[in-house]
């Protein structure tokens, strides 16, 4: 065994762990951390170098963490590398085009904020460098699989290099394209939007006071997303906007000033005056959704299992749930004895898991059909429900608990 100049680690073919996990994103690697409390090994397979995961500019989005992520990011030790990152979300403002009529998500003083903005690269950073320092993660960077085998007795991958790794329990965990789930023959639902997101960080005049902002046109949603001040004390927000795919090379080519100038015209003077604050990037914007989760000694989590429109930014959160249920179902396993690839334990994870994020998923792309019908008569329909929603506590109360993740069954890493 040895450390590279990454702190990864090349492991000997003879070395069995209890999981073999593929794919170290912010979800293949939360769900080794979060193993290793409950003394779960894990091998930890990716092709990327994290090196170029972690350099600036690499990845310019960011992401909403929810309280009950909190509790697993704390849970898991990586809270206290974080804290000085994040950015809280105070309140939630949704509105139809800056029209009246919007709902204002805000809990009581007593109750914290409704979860916090990391950048990307922030959470990779403190994943990899706790990563590096658990003993019960090998973990094998820049590393391609060959093959994949699920037996009886256990699971294996052939890497590139020859390199035969073996455990109990194959875990996906590879993003939308899983060659795990395409291996498996797991069906999937998908479809696409017609629709790009534009990523870009902004610098404003006005400080944003930790309000996350949707406002949705008929062409996508345009959100506006609060982060920390930078070092010069610069407000900053991160802009994530829906356009369709016939409009995104054309928005992604307009210089700065005239990008600005779009910006401006939808959010008018919410932040005063606004300059892009690094590069622009764009991805496409799809919904999938598979029937199981679960095959012979294999799990899936994360968009391996579920893939959807960022309207509510709602994508990792559900990941990381997957992690939490996934991780005390095992746990719970092997305290009573039990092999990690039970088929009775991994059946217990599909069902715990399976609704939850078939209701998120659906609810999320309804919520994106819904606001993208166009018209004055639509917009007028939809301003007049969310009016109804914004005098009724105890229907906003349960929108705030969702976007929490503190409603229903809640993983016991994801609880306080």
């Amino acid at each position: 065994m040895k450390d590279n100049e990454h702190g990864t680690v090349t492991m000997s073919g003879n070395d069995r762990r209890d999981l073999l996990i593929l794919g170290g994103g912010l979800v293949g690697m939360t769900l080794a951390l979060a193993a290793a409390t409950r003394g779960i090994s894990s091998h930890v397979i990716d092709r990327a170098d994290p090196a170029e995961l972690t350099a600036e500019g690499f990845d310019g989005r960011a992401s909403a963490i929810s309280t009950a992520s909190w509790n697993l990011f704390t849970n898991i030790g990586i809270a206290e590398r974080l804290e000085p990152l994040g950015c809280p979300i105070e309140a939630i403002a949704v509105t139809d085009q800056m029209k009246p009529g919007r709902i204002d998500f805000r809990p009581e003083p007593h109750e914290g904020s409704l979860g916090r903005m990391f950048a990307n690269r922030d959470l990779r950073l403190a994943l990899f460098e706790a990563a590096a320092e658990q003993p019960l993660i090998a973990w094998h960077s820049r590393a391609e699989v060959i093959a994949r085998e699920r037996g009886e007795h256990g699971v294996s991958a052939t890497l590139a290099d020859g390199t035969v790794l073996r455990a109990e329990l194959l875990v996906g965990a590879e993003g939308r394209a899983s060659p795990t789930r395409e291996d498996a023959g797991l069906g999937l639902a998908s479809w696409g939007y017609g629709h790009r997101a534009i990523i870009a960080g902004l610098l404003h005049e006005v400080p944003h006071d930790g309000v996350a902002w949707e406002i949705f046109f008929p062409a996508g949603p345009f959100a506006l997303l609060p982060l920390r001040d930078d070092a010069q004390g610069r407000h900053r927000s991160a802009l994530v906007w829906t356009v369709s795919e016939k409009d995104a090379p054309g928005v992604m080519a307009l210089p700065p000033r005239a990008f600005l100038a779009e910006v401006t015209r939808r959010m008018g003077d919410l932040y005063g005056a606004v300059e892009l604050a690094g590069d622009r990037s764009s991805y496409p914007l799809s919904f999938q959704h598979t029937a199981r989760m679960v095959e012979q000694r294999m799990a899936l989590v994360g968009d391996a299992a579920h893939g959807m429109h960022p309207i509510a930014g709602q994508g990792l959160n559900l990941g990381l749930r997957d992690v939490g249920a996934l991780v005390q179902v095992l746990a719970e396993g092997r305290r009573l004895g039990l092999d990690l690839g039970d088929a009775e334990l991994l059946r217990r994870y599909e069902n715990w898991r399976g609704l939850d994020t078939f209701s998120v998923s659906f609810a999320t792309d309804v919520l994106t059909r819904l606001f993208g019908v166009p018209g004055r008569a639509a917009s007028a329909v939809r301003r007049f429900g969310m009016g109804g929603v914004q005098r009724l506590p105890a229907l906003k109360r349960w929108f705030m608990d969702e976007a929490r993740g503190v409603s229903g069954e809640v993983p016991e890493l994801m609880q306080a």
